[in-house]
């Protein structure tokens, strides 16, 4: 036991100074430079309090980082006892007052009643549901020289969380490269080795909107100790801090709290940090610590892999020939692949048409952008001429022959498909016509493409080496 009363001074001020660090002037003026320490035996601190209202503010709004304070400097074991004075007055009471003892928190207490996100845990293990989608798991990303950094980073994460040169592992890359399915991967891979661990998962903008539920309720202290007890830290679309103060500063004392115990974070932007924008230098700085992977828009080979594999995941069969189109025209990343894919397999089962080039062709052009650079009418003319090897001079001549004149209609029929050219304008290029000209000649070749299929063929020809520029 200690009978020093200058003893229990120094040690209570050293309480006093973590406190003011963890606290604004106000919170500590107020709340904490009225408490006089009384007695600590080894186990119990007893500590003089003006009245009732102080204890009911400590234990609701300080605790969560009081009690690592108290059991640091006096011990794991140790239990508050609280003096309230007889009287309710709120002013200090003489070292001699009677008093009567509170008795309130052990730092080894159980937490049965725990409020879940914004809890006040002790030593007992609690359960966090980790928030992860069982369909994103590494089994099923699918790997490319696109995404093969932030892939490999991810699985060296998951082996040593928070003992690796990635912390935190920040990844990058625009929406629906797959950013979200790496992380959750992690979190997956960190559960199966290791789960003993705490993980979670979560957005942003749910983080933001649990701090502005915990504000309201004057629950910031609880908040930022919930998200301390995380070992994995998994954070989405960590731009959406842009602009919120309030959220930052909570977030930055759980990220400052994580990385000094060792803990994992994971943090995924629309951006390098290097380009975010009204986010405070000091969290810019620590964003910076680990590594940061960009994924990019997936390569062809990247995107047949995709391509196969949904339609695999879809029960579909796809042709080598559809599978090659796709990934060569498809301009989109890997979520509106997949949709693509989701939309062809449908519409080829509710049209009860097999899964064609041309079926894709009519899909996707009203499903997802195509890679085509901007044709023009002089190339258009030119692979017509050259298909039906005819001279340019005759193409643009006065001639009217039946050959010269379908070799012209065809042209005004891919003008009008390709470019967006007006009508007027494709004809006075293609034979000096006027846009009624050009109306018919393009109805001409439709019907005649539905009822000759050697003409059919031809037109598509064509309009494959138009497009093939």
């Amino acid at each position: 036991m200690l009978n020093n009363a200058q003893t229990y001074s120094d040690m209570w001020q050293n309480c006093l100074d973590r406190i003011k660090a963890e606290t604004s002037a106000e919170e500590f003026e107020k709340w904490f430079q009225p408490i006089v320490p009384l007695e600590f035996d080894g186990t119990t601190l007893r500590l003089r309090v003006p009245n009732e209202s102080y204890v009911r503010q400590i234990e609701k709004n300080y605790i969560p980082f009081l009690r690592p304070i108290i059991s640091q400097l006096y011990g794991q074991q140790t239990r508050l006892h609280y003096a309230v004075p007889r009287s309710a007055a709120p002013v200090p009471v003489a070292a001699d007052a009677d008093t009567t003892a509170i008795s309130r928190f052990n730092t080894q207490t159980n937490t049965a009643n725990i409020k879940n996100p914004f809890v006040i845990p002790g030593l007992k293990k609690i359960i966090i549901d980790p928030q992860l989608n069982p369909g994103l798991t590494f089994a099923t990303f699918i790997e490319g020289e696109c995404n093969r950094l932030a892939r490999s980073a991810g699985m060296s994460v998951a082996v040593n969380p928070g003992n690796n040169p990635f912390n935190p592992l920040y990844i990058y890359g625009d929406s629906g490269l797959g950013k979200t399915h790496i992380v959750q991967s992690v979190g997956h891979e960190v559960r199966q080795r290791h789960p003993e661990l705490q993980v979670l998962y979560v957005s942003m903008n749910k983080f933001q909107a649990q701090f502005q539920t915990a504000y309201k309720n004057g629950e910031i202290p609880d908040f930022i100790h919930f998200y301390q007890m995380i070992d994995v830290l998994i954070i989405d679309d960590i731009q959406e801090l842009t602009g919120k103060t309030g959220t930052q500063n909570a977030f930055f004392n759980i990220f400052n709290h994580l990385q000094l115990a060792g803990k994992q974070l994971i943090l995924t932007s629309d951006k390098p940090p290097v380009e975010l924008k009204d986010i405070e230098q000091r969290l810019l700085t620590r964003f910076k610590w680990g590594l940061s992977a960009q994924i990019n828009q997936p390569d062809y080979e990247t995107k047949v892999k995709i391509i196969r594999a949904k339609a695999q995941k879809l029960g579909a069969q796809i042709s080598d020939e559809v599978v090659a189109y796709l990934a060569d025209n498809i301009s989109a990343n890997v979520r509106e692949i997949e949709g693509a894919i989701s939309s062809l397999v449908a519409n080829a089962s509710f049209l009860g048409r097999k899964i064609t080039t041309s079926l894709a062709k009519e899909i996707l052009k009203v499903y997802v952008k195509l890679y085509q650079k901007e044709i023009t009418l002089d190339h258009i003319i030119e692979v017509v001429c050259e298909y039906l090897n005819l001279d340019f001079a005759r193409f643009n001549s006065t001639e009217r022959t039946r050959e010269i004149a379908q070799a012209r209609q065809i042209a005004m029929y891919l003008a009008k498909q390709h470019t967006k050219a007006p009508l007027t304008t494709i004809g006075a290029a293609i034979g000096g016509r006027n846009h009624a000209t050009v109306l018919h000649s393009c109805k001409a070749v439709s019907n005649l493409m539905e009822t000759d299929k050697a003409f059919r063929r031809q037109v598509e020809e064509i309009e494959k080496k138009v497009l093939a520029q």
